[in-house]
């Protein structure tokens, strides 16, 4: 879950796995960029199955070799873009989850993220189009899985944090689930209508404050002078 719209300027440290080969000088990192640019405007035009290799290489300005050079086919480029975004939406959820320590507080962090994240998903076209076709490539569920992992690793920090007495192999399960359904949830949401999709993730929202931040029941008192009913 990230905040804003990401973008393919801001390159991480390590490039990711998907690239063929990680560009060491500045000026065929630009070039890398250049071609991630090209592509996330085609997928925003047309989508990304009507996205050609030619057609980024002519968008970005470099030969169809030296896009070859960085990347193997469509789906390497698809996939790093992925990579992207998931990267920019750990980081956020790093941030937004660092300084919880109490159950308001994760309910006010949680609910805030959510929020930023189902905006992010109607927002930006690339996201909501690579994401419709996760079931269909094995490299983007096996990546999805991994993002759903890796952001259900943070969420289980906190929750150990906030709960110090819990087991620490459930916080790890609910986590993990409470990550992957969400991302679920945003690709649902965005393939129905906006009334039926704001009611989808307004339903997940309740459902996972309830189980990340469960109320005891309260004893109900018995007011003075009044009998209970058999």
């Amino acid at each position: 879950m990230a905040a804003g719209t990401p973008g393919v300027s801001a390159s991480s440290e390590s490039e990711p796995s998907s690239l063929r080969r990680a560009p060491s000088q500045r000026r065929s990192r630009e070039r890398v960029e250049r071609i991630l640019a090209a592509a996330r405007e085609l997928i925003a035009a047309q989508g990304s199955d009507a996205m050609r290799m030619g057609e980024v290489a002519e968008r970005a300005g470099v030969s169809i070799g030296s896009l070859y050079q960085y990347f193997p086919d469509k789906a390497a480029v698809i996939r790093t873009l992925a990579e992207r975004y998931n990267a920019q939406g750990r980081d956020c959820i790093a941030a937004e989850l660092a300084s919880v320590r109490d159950a308001a507080g994760l309910r006010v962090a949680f609910g805030r993220l959510i929020d930023t994240y189902y905006a992010m998903f109607l927002a930006e076209p690339v996201m909501r189009d690579i994401w419709s076709g996760t079931q269909a490539d094995k490299g983007l569920r096996d990546l999805e899985l991994e993002d759903s992992r890796a952001n259900g690793a943070l969420l289980a920090d906190t929750l150990g944090r906030v709960r110090p007495g819990a087991d620490r192999a459930e916080l790890e399960a609910s986590a993990f689930l409470i990550m992957y359904l969400g991302e679920a949830t945003m690709r649902l949401a965005v393939s129905v209508g906006r009334r039926e999709g704001d009611a989808l993730v307004a339903s997940y929202q309740r459902m996972v404050l309830r189980e990340l931040t469960p109320q005891r029941a309260k004893a109900r008192r018995r007011k003075p002078g009044r009998r209970s009913r058999s």
